[in-house]
């Protein structure tokens, strides 16, 4: 049986009439987007990808050439197909209208062009992260307005992950799917269909250095967990944090877990960006039966107020996140 690329597999679902042909088109764009980055990120040193640039992003983070290079790939690569009416970016402080004379399509694109890229220097895996919306109704002109929706509206999202292999995760809404980058005949094929995060787990990620800024529901839950066989949950715990929300997701959708980046009282609305990471992790954790909230309410139904607005996030196997959210609510 012969693999099953990506694009025939987005052809397959344009025919079942789940998606239409500018969605697969969007689609394909970023994957192609994706195999341009991986080749950047892989050159690594010797092109000085980890490089700072001396400025700052949106989030008033210090920017690597390797950032402002993937953002720069994306945005040309879906500038000109007709798909876009604008894309917004973790990188730029405000949405791009896709420039005349190129045509405007029905979508809206957000993207973190490099997750993780604080890692490039030390070679762990990094990735890209994209969400796709529609565009309001009767909007010409889409602005920061236009993109401040609900997850629960995402018509599509993914991310990339730049790791040993190229992996592309994507979900339309009809679960969630796993693709390999062939480097030998430069094609995503199909390696994960209908993934499905167990619904427990005995294993968490976490960063364990904030602990002592943690509200007591995440330091309740930790507590157990390190409890062990010895506390309440009656069995032994693993800890994994790589620091790269694409690869400990990635790890959550592969064998189960527990992924967290609460609120804590420093960070007091999250550090998790929501439209960016938060949405379209959380579309893809449901879509494989994962659960996906803030700690409070589920991350799929919070309405956006900024492009940049952060948020806490608790994300992976189905009981673990319930159990998180029951005791925020003790």
């Amino acid at each position: 049986m012969r693999p099953t690329t990506l694009t025939k597999f987005l052809i397959e679902r344009q025919r079942d009439g789940k998606i239409d042909a500018d969605l697969r088109l969007l689609i394909e764009t970023c994957a192609r987007a994706c195999k341009a980055i991986s080749i950047q990120v892989n050159k690594g040193a010797l092109i000085g990808t980890g490089d700072l640039l001396g400025t700052d992003n949106v989030q008033n983070e210090a920017q690597k050439r390797l950032d402002v290079l993937s953002n720069e790939i994306l945005i040309e690569a879906n500038e000109w197909g007709g798909s876009l009416a604008a894309v917004a970016s973790e990188e730029m402080e405000a949405p791009l209208p896709i420039p005349l004379p190129h045509p405007r399509g029905q979508y809206l694109l957000l993207i973190d062009p490099l997750d993780g890229s604080s890692n490039i220097d030390v070679n762990i895996s990094v990735g890209t992260i994209f969400s796709v919306l529609r565009c309001p109704e009767g909007v010409t002109e889409a602005d920061e307005q236009a993109f401040l929706q609900p997850g629960h509206r995402q018509v599509a999202a993914g991310f990339a992950l730049y790791g040993p292999s190229t992996l592309l995760l994507i979900t339309v809404g009809d679960g969630t799917h796993g693709f390999m980058l062939d480097p030998y005949v430069g094609s995503f094929v199909q390696t994960q269909r209908d993934i499905r995060i167990p619904e427990d787990t005995s294993e968490f990620a976490i960063n364990a250095s904030n602990m002592r800024r943690w509200e007591a529901p995440i330091k309740r839950y930790i507590d157990e967990c390190l409890a062990g066989k010895d506390g309440v949950r009656g069995r032994d715990f693993n800890m994994r944090w790589v620091a790269s929300m694409v690869a400990d997701v990635y790890r959550v959708l592969s064998r189960g877990g527990i992924f967290m980046y609460p609120r804590d009282a420093k960070n007091t609305e999250g550090r998790l960006r929501l439209m960016y990471e938060a949405n379209p992790m959380a579309f893809i954790v449901e879509q494989a039966g994962g659960a996906a909230t803030d700690g409070r309410q589920r991350l799929l139904e919070v309405q956006p107020q900024r492009l940049h607005q952060r948020i806490g996030v608790v994300l992976g196997s189905k009981n673990e996140v319930e159990r998180v959210t029951r005791y925020h609510a003790a």
